[in-house]
């Protein structure tokens, strides 16, 4: 698998871009950030095809973009889980009402549950339900290439915040423990702020899961 990552937005937003290799041109995209800075134009650039994108969850950080991606490309489908499917409606559940520019956005065409299997552009990408961060996180893992894309659940030595609305602590360590560090060691994990890390890295040295 081929990822580009780009950082977005004001809340530098980890946007991921995932190909099958180095010369698919159909591809997914996870998340956006407040806005899609160059996201669109890095797409457009490498003459890509964004067949989906796959949101981990509803903060404005990370679906701000979407309309202007959804415009710029008329053909992608947006996929997202249920419990977090109102974010992209109301901009108090996404915490744009608190930034004074509310944003709403069509809904999305596609619902995700735990144990979902997203297959497109010659990918595939099971869905674990990690709620804690919002009700409706999910992280996106390949078990082919040892990748999970972990949205805002885990960071390197750190983990999400769980005091907006919607937030649970003790769901958000029960999904990291039960779901994410059942996972291999050697899974690389791409956070949706910050550095990469790997699951055994977290399990060994994040003090908040000790």
């Amino acid at each position: 698998m081929k990822i580009d990552s780009l950082i977005l937005g004001a809340y530098e937003t980890n946007s991921y871009v995932l190909r099958q290799s180095e010369t698919a041109t159909d591809c997914l995209v996870i998340d956006t950030g407040l806005d899609i800075g160059g996201l669109a134009d890095f797409l457009e650039e490498q003459q890509l095809n964004p067949v989906a994108i796959v949101l981990t969850h509803g903060h404005a950080d990370h679906i701000g973009g979407l309309v202007a991606l959804r415009s710029r490309f008329a053909e992608m489908k947006v996929y997202m889980h249920t419990l977090d499917a109102e974010m992209l409606t109301d901009p108090r559940a996404n915490l744009s009402a608190m930034t004074g520019v509310p944003l709403r956005t069509a809904p999305e065409d596609f619902s995700l549950q735990d144990q979902s299997v997203i297959d497109l552009a010659g990918m595939e990408l099971l869905v674990l339900h990690t709620p804690g961060h919002t009700p409706g996180g999910i992280c996106l893992y390949s078990k082919q290439d040892g990748i999970a894309f972990v949205g805002d659940t885990l960071f390197a030595e750190s983990v999400g915040r769980t005091d907006f609305p919607g937030g649970s602590t003790s769901q958000l360590i029960a999904s990291i423990k039960n779901k994410l560090f059942t996972l291999p060691n050697e899974t690389k994990v791409y956070p949706g702020h910050g550095p990469a890390t790997t699951i055994g890295h977290e399990k060994a040295h994040n003090p908040f899961l000790g």
